[in-house]
């Protein structure tokens, strides 16, 4: 009975085990906020129109909607026989989605028209934070565990690691880029939310 027991505990170990790097994985989640800007009309073209005059500014022009995200680390580096190595990095990831907000009550056919262009607007912005969770996913996979040679001081790791987190970055955003312009394209999904909210009364 007892080498049963044992057994039991020995398999239920090994689980915990291989599971672990699992769990340690999964241990972080993105934080998600949404703020709004203030929007008047009484029409669809009217929202738009305030829109246009409202929306968040993204370079040159303003946006109907925006993502913006604050990402920062705990990393413990650790020198180990001359070399450096970075043995963990946990990401706190701070996701925040900008949208538009009616200020006063819309007639019922407007609103109708409103929530279904608003949650197509959530949809798209959701998008831009999967990609966003993918880059620090990355960078994870790309850092953790990375090791420089002859750096006891750990200070040529930073420098690789400023490479890489730089190409990764660079990467989300033109990813980024490339979606607003085929959803804002001819026939692109958000081409045919603006145009069902404008000419939707």
């Amino acid at each position: 009975m007892e080498s049963v027991v044992s057994r039991v505990r020995l398999y239920l170990l090994l689980a915990v085990l291989v599971a672990l790097p699992v769990t340690a994985h999964a241990q972080w989640k993105p934080v998600e906020r949404v703020e709004t800007y203030a929007i008047s009309g009484q029409s669809g073209a009217e929202l738009y129109r305030s829109i246009g005059e409202n929306g968040p500014n993204v370079g040159a022009a303003r946006a109907i909607a925006h993502t913006n995200f604050k990402l920062t680390w705990t990393r413990d580096y650790q020198a180990r026989a001359g070399a450096c190595v970075l043995v963990s990095a946990k990401p706190k990831l701070i996701i925040t989605y900008t949208l538009p907000s009616p200020t006063s009550p819309l007639p019922s056919a407007v609103q109708k028209n409103w929530e279904v262009f608003l949650a197509g607007v959530s949809a798209h912005e959701k998008v831009h934070g999967a990609t966003i969770v993918d880059m620090v996913r990355k960078i994870e996979a790309a850092t953790v565990g990375l090791t420089v040679a002859d750096d006891p001081k750990c200070s040529k790791i930073r420098a690789e690691m400023t490479t890489r987190l730089s190409a990764l970055s660079q990467a989300q955003r033109q990813a980024s880029r490339d979606f607003d312009r085929v959803e804002l394209g001819q026939g692109g999904n958000l081409q045919k939310l603006i145009l069902a909210l404008v000419n939707g009364g």
